[in-house]
């Protein structure tokens, strides 16, 4: 067995493959990361699923061999996929990503709001952040050029019922046809069929993901709130959000005077604790946040 100070970078000098594919294999049995189920939480409900992390021991080596020496630096890793996926579970509403993976995305819903909206899309592209704005359909019929503006800024649209109701008191045609109808105005205005399903206040019954399940949605909740409707100070709201924040944390906002002027505030200070920040989807997504150097061709 070869000992550990034997990967030191660019000191071993191998004179054939055999020693240098052995160490390649031993240092791959050592860094293998196991890939991990998506899953039902008994308090967090759905879990996505998150890739596992290899070596490539094969386009490691072939980095290698012309010097045949080992180098850590020119390690390839691949991804490799959990078995049970998202798509996999029963339908369930979703709270937050994967507890592995570091990154947190934005929950914007809008109904109303629009004279901080401008604002907010500056702080957002200025850092270069693409989140989800979840819009309200009857929103969508009447600024259908600011629903625009939203999606031509490169941001994920979702869908937030027609008339801002409380979905948990409807009757499953109403609640069908309020997740129906805004699908249909976003698809009309944007030309985009929304996967992910807000419903207003957070109100829900089995029913409503059900059905909104059977439309090919998932009902998306979360699990940091800015509370910004209570119109908090923007600085110790930012603060409040901030030391709350958690891998795959969801953080729900809304178009108001104080997420407008505490919005940068929150990025800054989700990057600082090493999160990225990103749309709902890429927060869904089982693939791996990894470093540049650790990325395989099959992986980009």
């Amino acid at each position: 067995m070869l000992k550990e100070a034997a990967f030191t970078t660019s000191t071993l000098h191998m004179s054939d493959a055999g020693p240098l594919l052995d160490q390649i294999k031993l240092f791959a049995s050592q860094h293998d990361i196991k890939p991990v189920d998506a899953r039902i939480d008994p308090v967090w409900k759905a879990i996505p699923g998150y890739n596992g992390l290899s070596v490539d021991i094969d386009a490691s080596y072939d980095r290698m061999k012309k010097k045949k020496e080992f180098n850590e630096s020119m390690i390839v890793y691949k991804q490799t996929k959990p078995k049970v996926s998202l798509e996999d579970l029963p339908p369930s509403p979703i709270y937050k990503g994967n507890p592995n993976k570091p990154m947190v995305t934005f929950l914007i819903n809008v109904a109303w709001g629009n004279e901080f909206l401008p604002q907010m899309l500056e702080t957002l592209r200025e850092h270069k952040i693409h989140t989800t704005f979840f819009l309200d359909g009857s929103w969508v019929k009447k600024n259908q050029d600011l629903a625009k503006v939203i999606y031509e800024e490169g941001h994920e649209i979702g869908n937030h019922a027609y008339t801002h109701p409380d979905m948990k008191s409807l009757t499953n045609k109403r609640i069908q046809e309020e997740i129906h109808k805004t699908n249909e105005i976003i698809q009309s205005t944007l030309d985009v069929t929304p996967k992910w399903f807000a419903p207003p206040s957070g109100s829900y019954r089995m029913d409503v993901v059900e059905i909104a399940s059977t439309m090919d949605m998932y009902t998306i909740l979360w699990s940091v709130d800015t509370v910004d409707w209570r119109k908090p100070d923007p600085d110790e709201m930012a603060k409040r959000v901030v030391n709350n924040i958690h891998p795959g944390a969801m953080v729900l906002m809304h178009p108001t005077s104080s997420t407008a002027k505490g919005l940068e505030q929150m990025i800054q200070g989700i990057r600082a604790k090493g999160y990225s920040i990103g749309t709902v989807s890429q927060m869904m997504s089982e693939k791996r946040l990894v470093k540049a150097n650790q990325i395989g061709e099959t992986d980009k």
